[in-house]
């Protein structure tokens, strides 16, 4: 646990100041990551919601600058403060912070969640910011485009991995709160927050009322085979043949991963079985060696039945 003392507010300031000098918009916390200014509006009716029209401080991620002599300003507000919030969603990075949990609660990582996720729809997280928690999880941050708007959730997209988007905000490294430190992961230090895959974004930023296109290959954005939903033909052989199509066109180093997702989505769409033997074919053809493939096919198979198993065979 860190220890808090008098130079903490210091370090907090000067932390703060580094990170608004590289344009991410910042404002005080407290030890208990919650904002660190009081509301000029506490005691006032519920109606009465200012998030800063009113020109005072006090009004938490909405406080958030990046100047410098406001930053100053806000610091000597809160000269308690021992650490400070990046806000998320705000331009020039558009931050998007992923929150990986370790709570063994449950039942497995986080970070393990989000390595399925990204074999279930074909993205890789790329070398990014890290920031290390107290409890042992860790902050990926990612930059947004300006015309996606991520929401905040807790678990949705899956149990462990919360998302900080638009009017959200996340610890800085060098805050000090009452578990202890944030800081930099080895490594990470000198690289500027990368941009958030298409895939991932759009697993971030679901369209209301409208189901997503499974035929459509989440790695590139292009269309790899029919699509699945409502409107798709009957035929399941057809959409067979554009998952087959897909796995055929995989290069090395991506084979397992194009496999393994084509075989999710067969499964999900109940020709699973059916098609496990032409997958196979279309995996061998590319190189993959049959036990290989056929562990990657009951891989999908085992995920998409609820039991929820991580595939981890290698590329």
């Amino acid at each position: 646990m860190a220890t808090i003392d008098r130079q903490t507010p210091t370090l907090a300031l000067a932390h703060a100041l580094a990170a608004a000098g590289r344009g991410l918009p910042v404002f005080p916390l407290s030890a208990t990551k919650l904002p660190a200014l009081r509301s000029p509006h506490r005691g006032e009716q519920p109606s009465a919601h200012c998030r800063g029209e009113c020109g005072l401080p006090g009004h938490g991620v909405h406080d958030a600058t990046t100047d410098p002599a406001a930053v100053r300003a806000l610091f000597a507000a809160a000269p308690r403060a021992t650490g400070y919030g990046i806000a998320c969603g705000r331009a020039p990075h558009r931050l998007i912070g992923i929150d990986l949990d370790v709570d063994p609660a449950y039942g497995s990582d986080a970070a393990g969640a989000l390595r399925q996720l990204a074999l279930q729809h074909l993205f890789t997280i790329p070398p990014t910011v890290t920031v290390l928690t107290p409890s042992g999880g860790r902050h990926l941050w990612l930059t947004g485009p300006a015309d996606a708007t991520v929401p905040n959730s807790a678990g949705r997209l899956a149990p462990g991995i919360d998302i900080r988007g638009t009017g959200g905000y996340l610890v800085g490294p060098g805050s000090v709160t009452a578990h202890g430190r944030y800081r930099l992961a080895p490594g990470t230090a000198h690289l500027t927050p990368a941009p958030c895959p298409r895939a991932l974004l759009r697993l971030l930023t679901p369209p209301s009322g409208r189901a997503p296109r499974t035929g459509t290959s989440p790695a590139s954005g292009t269309t790899s085979g029919p699509a699945t939903g409502s409107g798709a033909p009957a035929n399941a052989a057809r959409r067979g043949e554009g998952l087959i199509q897909f796995v055929l066109a995989a290069h090395e180093g991506q084979r397992n991963t194009r496999l393994f997702w084509a075989a999710c989505r067969a499964y999900e769409h109940g020709f699973g079985d059916a098609l496990a033997d032409g997958l196979t074919a279309a995996a061998v053809r590319t190189g993959l060696p049959e036990h290989e493939a056929r562990a990657a096919i009951a891989s999908a198979a085992r995920l998409t039945s609820g039991r929820g198993e991580e595939h981890d065979g290698a590329a």
